[in-house]
């Protein structure tokens, strides 16, 4: 039997999510504000409710991507939230990247409604959201997870289970900020390079083979030309906003302050995101950031 889904947020990740469940052979109910969202999915094949609380009748998964926690609380908490009218059997992945708090405390309330919930964030940007090549860190009862599975797997490469409820929330934000991390390092170590009249994309040889290797330098070089299909070589567009990096920098903060842990590093990186954001470049991909390295001068 065909299993249906309802998915809720179709912006730049939850566009192309549903499409992968539709191409897998899901039954998807849609719903988002922007009526340009629905629309192209519903050329696709997905049904179109006029709310969210219509969207996830009967539906056997439920799948949101939202900007925010408080976006997230209003539609599963409360009176009005979907956990009070949702089938206990229907399985819930929240898969907006939002405080671990907020993701505990929607997981707490699923649960006494008998509702198995995941906060299952994702890693891989818009590319892998299109290609169906997501990581899903998730967070909450191991059982959730592995009915799951079958929406996972086709949404994405690969799925881990983090621990309870909130627990993907804190993977995220620990996997982001050393992304931000290593991005800055790419981007100060070619500028330096390139200022010492090396080759960017030589340099970007000899690094990989030697220790300097990262996940920014083999898979998203910064430096336009370098790599054909990165952000980099076409004008920082599409990828990961800068936006969204500075958004979770701040979470990687609050979850490095909730449990006294120094994270020098990552402040130091949400400081120089923050930055470059306020230079007018939060639409732009976060790999841009090597621009404010190229235009110093020396």
């Amino acid at each position: 039997m065909q299993k249906r889904v309802a998915f809720i947020g179709l912006g730049n990740m939850g566009g192309p999510m549903a499409g992968n469940l539709l191409d897998a052979g899901f039954a998807v109910t849609v719903f988002d504000l922007s009526a340009e969202a629905c629309k192209a999915l519903a050329d696709r094949g997905a049904d179109v409710a006029d709310s969210a609380d219509a969207a996830a009748q009967a539906c056997d998964f439920l799948i949101s991507m939202l900007p925010a926690g408080k976006h997230v609380s209003g539609l599963y908490l409360g009176e009005a939230g979907l956990l009070v009218t949702l089938n206990e059997k229907t399985v819930v992945l929240d898969c907006s990247t939002i405080d671990a708090d907020t993701a505990r405390e929607v997981g707490e309330a699923a649960a006494e409604q008998g509702i198995a919930f995941l906060d299952a964030p994702v890693s891989g940007g818009v590319a892998a959201a299109k290609a169906g090549t997501l990581a899903f860190m998730c967070g909450g009862q191991a059982a959730a997870f592995e009915a799951a599975q079958p929406v996972l797997e086709a949404m994405g490469r690969a799925s881990f289970h983090a621990g309870p409820a909130g627990a993907g929330q804190v993977a995220k934000a620990c996997n982001n900020m050393l992304l931000a991390v290593h991005m800055l390092g790419t981007c100060e170590a070619l500028a330096m390079g390139e200022k010492h009249g090396l080759d960017p994309q030589r340099l970007s040889e000899i690094m990989l083979a030697s220790s300097g290797r990262n996940w920014s330098l083999e898979v998203y070089n910064p430096w336009p030309g370098v790599m054909e299909g990165s952000p980099a070589s076409n004008d920082y567009q599409p990828g990961f906003m800068v936006d969204l990096m500075a958004k979770d920098l701040g979470l990687a903060a609050d979850v490095a302050e909730s449990a006294s842990v120094d994270n020098r590093m990552g402040l130091l990186a949400r400081e120089l995101f923050a930055a470059h954001q306020a230079a007018g470049n939060g639409s732009r991909d976060f790999s841009s950031v090597l621009e404010s390295y190229r235009a110093k001068k020396g």
